[in-house]
């Protein structure tokens, strides 16, 4: 894993708040999260050895993420930034719907940090989220690299070949559109929430249907990430895509039974 962390406070309410609304939760609990953080936890539930390599804000909640993160199995490799570790604010309703608002910049690595990037050489497969391109040219040393959409910035222009762009067919922040990549990724995936979502390659086109939750839905706090964690284990592993994807879908609707990405 090579991306950002936040620091999350996530408080349970009946309904999301509108403006001007005060609204009464029925329950609060701070986990280490962000695009990295939650994929992160989720692949130590999943693979044999998951490392993170990341940037932390050089204070409290910075290094509580760090010892967070060590304690859901990850081992966490990070570059201590000299500003303040980023934040957000969850608000989940009885519906399972979620808003998030985050303070602060998204850090992700720099391949010039001194960490021990060489232990990508035996990574099976590595998901980028955040870094610059020197990071993702670290990256691209495991043998399969899957890429949120939202790092298109880092990844254009530095001539690096991504296995699979997981993006959004909804979120305009998680867009892909032909040409934004060069060399095209080998596959682009588009999430549709509940709804599952299309791929499409060099190799064909498809729709895959979403995984019915193991119990009642409780938030979507970290189902997409838990989605990439499983499609990146199930890639790694060997699988063909449609199974990779599958892995991916039921990881995110395990999430769905659970309050917040760990349980």
């Amino acid at each position: 894993m090579v991306g950002h962390v936040e620091w999350a406070d996530a408080v349970r309410v009946e309904r999301l708040p509108q403006a001007g609304q005060i609204v009464h939760g029925d329950a609060a609990w701070s986990v280490p999260a962000g695009g990295g953080g939650v994929t992160a936890a989720v692949l130590a539930r999943m693979a044999e050895r998951v490392d993170l390599f990341t940037a932390l804000g050089d204070d409290e909640l910075g290094r509580r993420a760090h010892v967070a993160l060590g304690e859901l199995g990850v081992h966490v490799h990070a570059a201590w930034r000299d500003h303040p570790q980023r934040k957000a604010l969850v608000h989940l309703d009885i519906g399972g719907e979620r808003a998030i608002t985050v303070v602060g910049t998204r850090a992700g690595p720099s391949g010039a940090d001194e960490l021990p990037w060489a232990l990508l050489d035996r990574a099976d497969a590595v998901y980028f989220t955040a870094g610059d391109a020197g990071a993702v040219a670290q990256a691209r040393r495991a043998g399969v690299l899957v890429a949120t959409a939202r790092a298109l910035p880092a990844l254009a222009g530095t001539g690096v070949a991504v296995d699979a762009l997981v993006g959004s067919a909804g979120d305009p922040g998680e867009r892909y559109q032909p040409g934004d990549l060069d060399p095209e990724p080998t596959q682009v995936l588009r999430t549709e929430a509940a709804a599952g979502g299309t791929w499409d390659g060099p190799a064909g086109s498809g729709r895959w249907e979403a995984v019915a939750p193991p119990g009642p839905a409780v938030d979507s706090f970290g189902c997409g990430d838990s989605f990439a964690a499983g499609l990146t284990v199930g890639l790694g592993s060997g699988l063909e895509l449609r199974a990779a994807i599958e892995r991916g879908a039921r990881a995110g609707a395990d999430c769905a039974a659970r309050a917040g990405p760990y349980g």
